[in-house]
């Protein structure tokens, strides 16, 4: 019956890669908000673009400059390659990186290949991901642990999918009582856990009550770049589930908001709480600008992996365009170093009341 739950599980990744490559699963009119947001340029920035300093401290670990390669997949042999090209490019730039779920290895031992990655990525921080609704569905701190401990892991991605879950044929849906599970597995783990929603955005709420429940950091993952339900959309298997997908394609919280809001709790609850920022990134400019609304790092998926399915190089070209787009961002923003990014204020051009 595992092996079963594991050929399922490795089967839907398979699906979402190839669906996110193949189909539309973009937002329709919601965006990230982030177009509403300008920097001020400064003619005599007093600095010189060599001086410019991208790297940062996030969970104890030195950066090259603040970004996470986010959680995305594994548990086939082709997203085993596309896992190790991730990795290898991780390892090359100096950044962190996240593997998608690991329920599919401890379902079946024989894909935990295809999320060990630390032979191709030796020095950077790793994080393992688990379905944190898998805490309700008989998993435990000790799972968690032998999450992080098959990948050598530095950490713990705990992600939040409610929507998703409510939307799959036979879906993961008791959410009731995952908070305290949640801060358990806090309190047990030796590794820092972080929580994630997948792409639908935290609100205050919910960013409060896992910071009082101890987690480490959160990934407010907002609204405005790959739409999950629109993914589940493709993945229906009868007109109903296509339609009752169909509706919630602008569902979910901006990645402007969601930032924002998640700093603002953290400011009255642990004013150095470290916020990352996803969803709909595509440039070094707006990871200024998510730096400036309150994030200490930014996580992509989404672009990557359309350049690592492509070729090594792609990917190492896409990061490198990255890079070079925010140190010339900090440059003629005056910004020496990230620490200075992150207080340089933002100008909000007309958009919409609640941003």
């Amino acid at each position: 019956m595992a092996f079963n739950k594991a050929n399922e599980t490795s089967q839907r990744k398979d699906d979402h890669v190839r669906i996110s490559l193949e189909e539309d699963v973009s937002f329709d009119r919601l965006t990230t908000g982030l177009e509403h947001y300008r920097f001020t340029h400064q003619a005599l920035p007093e600095i010189d673009l060599a001086a410019v300093d991208t790297t940062t401290i996030f969970l104890g670990h030195t950066l090259h400059f603040p970004l996470l390669i986010a959680s995305m997949t594994g548990g086939t042999p082709e997203t085993a390659r596309i896992n190790r090209v991730l990795a290898t490019a991780a390892e090359a730039f100096g950044l962190g990186m996240g593997v998608g779920s690991v329920r599919a290895a401890l379902e079946d031992p024989d894909v935990e290949w295809t999320f060990q990655m630390r032979e191709h990525a030796p020095s950077i921080p790793l994080w393992v991901n688990l379905g944190a609704v898998q805490l309700n569905y008989g998993y435990g701190p000790e799972d968690c642990r032998r999450a992080v401990d098959l990948i050598e892991g530095d950490g713990l991605y705990l992600h939040l999918n409610p929507l998703q879950e409510a939307l799959q044929p036979g879906g993961d849906t008791r959410f009731s009582g995952l908070l305290h599970k949640i801060e358990a597995v806090c309190a047990a783990l030796e590794v820092p856990v972080i929580v994630k929603e997948v792409g639908w955005g935290l609100s205050r709420r919910a960013a409060r009550q896992l910071i009082e429940a101890g987690v480490a950091a959160l990934d407010v993952a907002g609204a405005g770049g790959t739409s999950w339900s629109q993914v589940e959309m493709h993945r229906s298997q009868s007109p109903i589930e296509y339609q009752v997908a169909a509706a919630f394609r602008d569902w979910g919280i901006p990645t402007a908001l969601a930032v924002q809001r998640t700093r603002d709790v953290a400011r009255e609850v642990a004013p150095d709480f470290p916020v990352i920022a996803s969803g709909g990134l595509r440039t070094g400019l707006e990871i200024a600008k998510v730096l400036a609304l309150g994030a200490n790092v930014a996580t992509i998926a989404g672009p990557f992996l359309e350049a690592a399915v492509a070729s090594p190089q792609m990917l190492h070209e896409a990061l490198e365009v990255l890079e070079r787009q925010l140190r010339v961002t900090m440059f003629v923003v005056g910004a020496r170093d990230i620490e200075t990014l992150r207080n340089t204020p933002l100008a909000n051009v007309g958009g919409p009341p609640w941003i």
